[in-house]
């Protein structure tokens, strides 16, 4: 049902209007393929959070067989990529994954996802391009993000 009641973005200057136009809240924009489960799952759980993120953030969705155009610049390669977007400028968050600059996987708590987009909204409104995430994603659950930062850098 996300997939059918969620805006979708028909053609690349639709995704730039969406992203040009909204002043006040933070655009999150889930590319993909609306056929795929991965997908309908991930635009489900946005479909259910939308009404409660409304004040602070709007969601679209944009199938990347329909509009290629982003696909090589944002390298929207993975089967879902939610990415995020504040008063026209890319907006990062640390994961913890090595990938800040989107969203790649599906989440399936609500309550994250709020608490992530909010995170995001709350640092963009700060000024801030990177923000970190609520709550750490990184492979490795067992290391704190930090160990597994230095750990890296070595």
């Amino acid at each position: 049902m996300g997939s059918i009641v969620l805006p979708h973005l028909q053609t690349a200057w639709h995704v730039d209007q969406a992203i040009l136009s909204e002043e006040e809240r933070l655009v999150v924009i889930r590319f993909g393929r609306d056929h795929d489960p991965d997908c309908i799952r991930q635009d489900e759980l946005l479909y259910k959070i939308a009404e409660r993120v409304k004040n602070f953030a709007v969601i679209y969705l944009c199938d990347v067989d329909q509009v290629p155009d982003f696909n090589q610049m944002y390298e929207l390669y993975d089967r879902m990529t939610i990415m995020f977007f504040y008063r026209n400028k890319h907006m990062m968050c640390d994961f913890g994954t090595g990938n800040n600059n989107k969203l790649n996987w599906v989440l399936e708590d609500k309550q994250e996802l709020i608490d992530i987009i909010e995170t995001i909204y709350k640092g963009a409104k700060k000024g801030r391009g990177l923000v970190v995430s609520p709550k750490d994603t990184d492979t490795e659950p067992h290391l704190p993000r930090r160990m597994l930062a230095l750990a890296t850098a070595n």
